[in-house]
């Protein structure tokens, strides 16, 4: 039995010993390098680098055009929360006795796998002032009214990027939500069934509960993707016009590229990282309050 437990804990070593060293090695390692660079003035070419200690950092929060394209994010950031509980109404839905149901699923996960700059080229031409589709369909259907320069006026430029965000990415929280649903125990559901459990009931009492940590998953993976949005500006505007559809990331590229400031870019992507963790320990606490404060479960 010794010998048994001892072969078992070398063999877990060994099998932990290439994930841990690239670990240290693409993560830690760079992420330390990161941390250290961002109290330099390094730009991106020199051999040599001068510590200048917090100046990036004051530099940073002074910058209006950074804080402008952290707003942009907040667009994505509240959009495509507002969009969870829909998406998870498609799950519900999609999980049921519905017809068709394979085929549906097909549908909303395909503009997952299409690649990112693609789509985005697609929906440029899509909303272009000059020959777009939608300004064409507009003026067929009698709502030339309606017809704007949807990419190049700073009021709507940044809902339009998050509703192709949304038409890109929803359909992949659709698919985990489905995956989630469906490992939910079917005999605990007859079950309340039985006992006289409608299907809201079944919905909030049973399913989320049990969901949770998908949904956890859902909102975290809203955040880092709300704050890290790049290519769907990128390609669409480049965040133009001026700043207006800039995100955080975005900036931080240009920062770095751009500028030659990889010192700055260096202390954005550590803010962004914070900021990514913050939010989400905020969010995961006020929508579990909200979710669960009626007796609905309760999620360690």
């Amino acid at each position: 039995m010794n010998k048994l437990t001892k072969k078992r804990r070398n063999f877990i070593i060994v099998s932990l010993i290439i994930p841990v060293a690239l670990l240290v090695g693409f993560v830690l390692f760079p992420g330390l390098d990161l941390f250290r660079m961002s109290f330099t003035n390094w730009d991106g070419y020199s051999p040599k680098m001068d510590f200048i200690g917090f100046d990036n950092f004051v530099s940073m929060f002074k910058n209006k055009d950074l804080w402008l394209s952290l707003k942009n994010n907040a667009v994505y950031f509240f959009i495509h929360l507002l969009m969870i509980p829909i998406e998870l109404g498609f799950a519900v839905l999609l999980t049921s006795k519905l017809r068709a149901a394979k085929f549906y699923k097909t549908v909303v996960f395909m503009p997952y796998i299409i690649n990112g700059v693609a789509i985005a080229y697609a929906f440029s031409y899509f909303f272009s002032p000059v020959n777009g589709a939608f300004n064409s369909i507009l003026s067929t259907v009698g709502l030339e009214s309606w017809i704007r320069n949807w990419l190049s006026d700073p009021k709507i430029v940044n809902f339009v990027l998050s509703f192709v965000s949304l038409w890109r990415f929803s359909g992949y929280h659709i698919i985990l939500f489905i995956a989630a649903l469906q490992s939910v125990p079917q005999d605990t559901i007859e079950a309340a069934r039985v006992d006289g459990a409608n299907t809201l009931q079944i919905f909030r009492f049973i399913q989320i509960p049990a969901i949770m940590l998908m949904v956890d998953f859902v909102l975290f993976d809203n955040i880092r993707g709300a704050l890290q949005v790049f290519d769907i500006p990128f390609v669409m505007t480049g965040g133009g016009p001026g700043y207006a559809s800039s995100t955080f990331t975005l900036y931080t590229i240009n920062t770095a590229f751009q500028f030659s400031n990889f010192g700055l870019a260096s202390t954005m992507a550590i803010a962004i990282m914070l900021m990514i963790i913050v939010i989400y320990f905020i969010q995961n606490k006020l929508i579990h309050g909200i979710i669960l404060r009626d007796g609905g479960g309760k999620n360690d």
